[in-house]
């Protein structure tokens, strides 16, 4: 009886994994949050399309830009990633520390990917470094 349940809960997280998937909503649908951050740092940019994850617990969002940039937003609208393939990520949408710290180590290098996770940010950057930091902002990880 034990192994039948194991098995059903097995086939139910697979369906629902499944199931799972991005839809496309309206701009608007958007949690304010996130609506805020595109209003304000690429007002002038075209939005191509805006998704929701289906994720039944916590639903992320995600926006594409028309200028090659692709952003990911929690359930709640913060922030979660940003990447481009176009032009270099702002640097004023990048924590300070981190700047200062890739300013001094790869003063040629551009933004190409920020994350925040709940225990770390972590950058990508044109040269190709990936580089991970604590909450603290104390590198923790350097990946070529």
């Amino acid at each position: 009886m034990k192994k039948i349940i194991t098995v059903l809960a097995g086939v139910f997280a697979m369906t629902l994994a499944a199931m799972a998937g991005d839809k496309p909503i309206p701009f608007d649908k958007l949690p304010v949050e996130a609506k805020n951050f595109i209003n304000v740092n690429f007002q002038d940019v075209k939005v191509l399309y805006t998704t929701q994850d289906d994720d039944l617990i916590s639903p992320e969002y995600n926006v594409a830009l028309e200028n090659g940039f692709k952003i990911q937003f929690t359930h709640g609208g913060s922030l979660e990633k940003i990447e481009s393939n176009g032009p270099a990520i702002p640097e004023d949408l990048i924590p300070y520390q981190i700047r200062d710290y890739v300013k001094v180590h790869y003063p040629d290098a551009t933004f190409r990917e920020y994350e925040v996770s709940r225990k770390s940010y972590e950058v990508k950057l044109s040269n190709r470094l990936d580089l991970k930091f604590n909450k603290k902002f104390h590198l923790i990880e350097i990946d070529d």
